[in-house]
């Protein structure tokens, strides 16, 4: 989902958890809802992985099968592979440091777009292996939604629990 630096609030003033896709919330509290999605991700990340690489297989083959020569054949295994392991290693960071650590060719979501798009097994894998580790992308809302939690605990022990908005407990607002 979109990546925000401020989780969103409750009626008092708390922050909530930012969902993560197929996780929601969950990741939060990693209740028995929480393991169900993380064995089904990581299930379906796996089947989305082999069925990407027999895709690719079934189209390297047609290639194959028109006899361009051993150079053209090389070429595009080799362009494919790259291409994996660009996305995978790119799908990663964002994964483990979040979007906004990508830096250079990183960064590039359109001018790389074809390099995406060809190296989708390469993300799919990253974020199976990612998913076997973690919910993809919790590391990063968990740190955003900590660093919220502690500035909320923050604020709310330096009002002393009043929340007349002075700052100081004990002093009463002055009526103009």
């Amino acid at each position: 989902m979109s990546e925000q630096s401020t989780p969103r609030g409750t009626g008092d003033g708390a922050p909530e958890p930012e969902p993560i896709r197929w996780f929601g919330t969950t990741w939060a509290d990693r209740k028995a809802d929480y393991w169900v999605r993380r064995l089904a991700v990581s299930l379906g990340a796996l089947v989305a992985v082999v069925a990407g690489a027999l895709l690719l297989r079934f189209a390297v083959s047609g290639v194959q099968l028109s006899d361009a020569g051993a150079l053209v054949d090389a070429l595009l295994i080799g362009a494919v592979a790259l291409c994996s392991a660009m996305a995978a290693i790119r799908s990663w960071k964002i994964f483990t440091e979040g979007r906004r650590s990508l830096t250079g060719w990183m960064a590039e979501d359109k001018s790389l777009g074809a390099v995406w798009l060809i190296g989708f097994v390469g993300a799919l894998a990253a974020y199976f292996f990612r998913s076997l580790v973690e919910a993809p992308g919790e590391g990063v809302a968990r740190a955003t939604y900590d660093q919220a939690v502690a500035a909320h605990r923050r604020r709310r022990t330096a009002r002393g629990g009043n929340d007349n908005g002075s700052g100081r407990p004990g002093r009463k607002k002055r009526r103009g």
